[in-house]
């Protein structure tokens, strides 16, 4: 790294945290202090507007880098990942984005708690998307630490120690004082970032092969050094049957979890009507499906250009930068240190966009459900905005925390294992809510536990943990579960949980409320 990439870099990053903050600040102003406002933003967006903010908030650091890199190391059983990120999409556009703008009014646990009794269903719904935004946090944060410190030349710990704070700090800043409004112009803002430098680098290495695809895929092939075995299934995944179950273990979490995802639910609340929630959801699909495919050319390029060895030192995390370098001319030339230093700054921008929003999820379901469960019955509503405000600072401490905590540690399972939870305890509630007649309290309250327990207990328990060379603690071995993602074991048993605690329940269940709730969910009568 040489000084002019550093000071490039910086500058850039400079320039977005100016933008982003002068945002805050003018929404800040224009503020009602009302939980419609904080944690919708008043549903005033249009379907395109919320569309491209779903799409900032879902392409994090993790796809634009980490995918890539992915691709770059593993070839086809990389490009696996773009298919189950892009499949999500089709469960969230069919089965809930049109039915959870009518049912619900903020969070997740609202569409639950409109049939069932609220208490216990709110604390356990919200506990649930507390721990998944949590671990997606803290993974943003670690990842920003050692990215953005990496990318800067600094790759002590006292440089990534100041960058995990200084995020944490922003992302408070953002929330607390900005809501949702602030956060989804930040979305927006970052969204057209990223596909303007993935389009502007996916042109370039196209243009390099002569737009030659077959040029492209053999160079990449025969530089990989695992020849035609790198564009064929089972590089990383067909080494063994745990290998195999693996894979299926996350292609179910990813697939399913991205509809239980709390930070893209709450989401549907920022448009006006039902209609306007699903054609956001179309806008968000074409936004993601094409810069996923675009991540395919750029994987595949880094591959061919960049070379396994270089990008294979940082785990593929660096694979784009490098390849932007190479883009450019090399790390000797100016336009390669301009390349290199977009990016930075596009990949710095989509770490400070993404836990903005996770940290504004979490923070909704903290006040609007767990504090909204206890506080007095004619408390003021504005209380609860106050609480919002302070579970954002308190929740962004705790990622500073853990961040700092685990700076040294391979927390990459901790995305999956987000999405594992999102579907073992979120998505088995909210679908029984949605289409079962007799789901009762019980039934959801077990759902939602008998998913997160498990999921957390099995990756406890697994070589992510202890008992492996790359382990969170390699010396310690209490490493009893084969898989490295629990979903393919969890996500049935939220399923079965809520099915055996509805059919154990003395509770009948309120025909007439589900009735409401169902015609509610398909016609939008009554919904706010």
């Amino acid at each position: 790294m040489t000084g002019r990439h550093e000071t490039l870099a910086l500058l850039l990053f400079s320039a977005f945290v100016a933008v982003t903050l002068g945002i805050t600040t003018w929404v800040s102003r224009r503020r009602h202090g009302s939980p419609e406002e904080f944690y919708a933003g008043g549903r005033l967006f249009s379907p395109m507007e919320n569309g491209f903010a779903i799409a900032g908030d879902y392409m994090s650091a993790a796809s634009f880098l980490g995918v890539t890199g992915l691709i770059a190391l593993f070839g086809y059983d990389g490009l696996l990942y773009v298919v189950g990120f892009l499949v999500a999409w089709l469960v969230v556009l069919f089965l809930v984005a049109e039915l959870v703008r009518n049912c619900g009014r903020f969070t997740l646990a609202d569409v639950i708690a409109a049939r069932m009794s609220e208490r216990p269903v709110r604390i356990a719904v919200g506990t649930s998307s507390v721990t998944v935004s949590v671990f997606y946090l803290v993974a943003q944060m670690v990842g920003a630490g050692s990215l953005v410190a990496l990318l800067l030349g600094r790759t002590g710990e006292a440089a990534q120690a100041w960058t995990v704070i200084g995020v944490g700090a922003l992302m408070v800043i953002y929330v607390s004082l900005g809501g949702m409004r602030a956060t989804t112009w930040i979305q927006i803002v970052k969204a057209v970032l990223l596909l303007s430098g993935t389009v502007a680098l996916t042109v370039l290495v196209l243009v390099r092969f002569h737009g030659d695809i077959d040029r492209l895929l053999l160079t990449a092939a025969d530089r990989s050094g695992h020849g035609k075995a790198f564009l064929v299934p089972g590089l990383r995944y067909g080494g063994s049957w745990s290998a195999r179950l693996d894979f299926v273990s996350l292609g179910l979490a990813l697939v399913l979890g991205t509809a239980g995802l709390p930070h893209i639910l709450s989401r549907f609340y920022t448009v006006p009507t039902a209609r306007a929630a699903r054609r956001s959801t179309v806008w968000s699909i074409g936004l993601i499906g094409s810069f996923y495919l675009m991540t395919i050319v750029l994987g595949f390029g880094a591959a061919a250009l960049v070379g396994p060895d270089a990008v294979r030192a940082s785990n593929g995390n660096t694979a784009v930068p490098l390849l932007a370098l190479d883009l450019g001319g090399g790390a000797g030339s100016t336009v390669g240190t301009v390349l290199f230093a977009v990016v930075a700054a596009v990949a710095f921008a989509t770490i400070l966009a993404v836990v903005a929003g996770i940290t504004l999820a979490s923070s909704a379901s903290v006040a609007h459900d767990l504090y909204a469960t206890l506080r007095r019955p004619h408390a003021r509503q504005r209380s609860e905005v106050a609480v919002a405000r302070v579970a954002a600072v308190g929740i962004g401490a705790l990622a500073i925390a853990l961040g700092l905590l685990a700076r040294d540690m391979n927390v990459a399972f901790l995305v999956g294992l987000a999405f594992a939870v999102a579907a073992s305890a979120n998505l088995p509630v909210l679908l029984y809510s949605l289409f079962w007649r007799d789901f009762t309290t019980r039934g959801a309250v077990w759902a939602v536990y008998g998913g997160l327990v498990p999921a957390l207990g099995l990756v406890v328990l697994s070589p992510v943990v202890s008992g492996s060379p790359g382990a969170l603690f390699p010396g310690a071995d209490f490493q009893y579960f084969p898989l490295q993602n629990p979903g393919i074991v969890s996500i049935p048993l939220g399923f079965l949980a809520g099915w055996l605690g509805t059919v154990t329940s003395d509770e009948v269940p309120d025909e007439a409320r589900h009735a409401e709730t169902e015609v509610r969910s398909l016609t939008g009568a009554g919904a706010v």
